[in-house]
């Protein structure tokens, strides 16, 4: 009687397409010294790797900022390079890899001004 509701769960989980895309994501960035962005420490120095989900222009103080908002399967995290107004490279869709100190601004977790690798 388990069996049948384990092998159900199993093939749930494997015809849930998120699911699907998320797992194949979390294969594709793990990497020795990479975090997933669900783990990554507040304020100390770490290495994401993840897909860019959007990229938008947005001032902040007057200041134009480059937002991009990073999946890695785990999580997500909004990476601001301030200054920018564009990023040869940086698109929706694009794979990439940052470096800095990730920081959390009203319950939304960001990276500013990030050293970044294309992939």
């Amino acid at each position: 009687m388990g069996t049948p509701s384990r092998l159900r769960r199993t093939i749930s989980r494997w015809a849930n397409p998120d699911e699907a895309e998320a797992r194949d994501l979390r294969r594709t960035f793990s990497g020795e010294g990479v975090v997933c962005i669900d783990n990554a420490p507040d304020r100390e120095p770490v290495r994401l790797r993840g897909t860019l989900r959007t990229v938008t222009l947005r001032p902040r103080g007057g200041v134009p900022a480059l937002e991009a908002e990073l999946y890695d399967g785990t999580g997500t995290v909004t990476v601001i390079w301030l200054g920018r107004r564009r990023i040869a490279g940086i698109g929706p869709g694009r794979a990439i890899e940052v470096r800095g100190r990730v920081g959390t601004q009203e319950g939304t977790r960001m990276l500013y001004n990030p050293r970044y690798e294309l992939l």
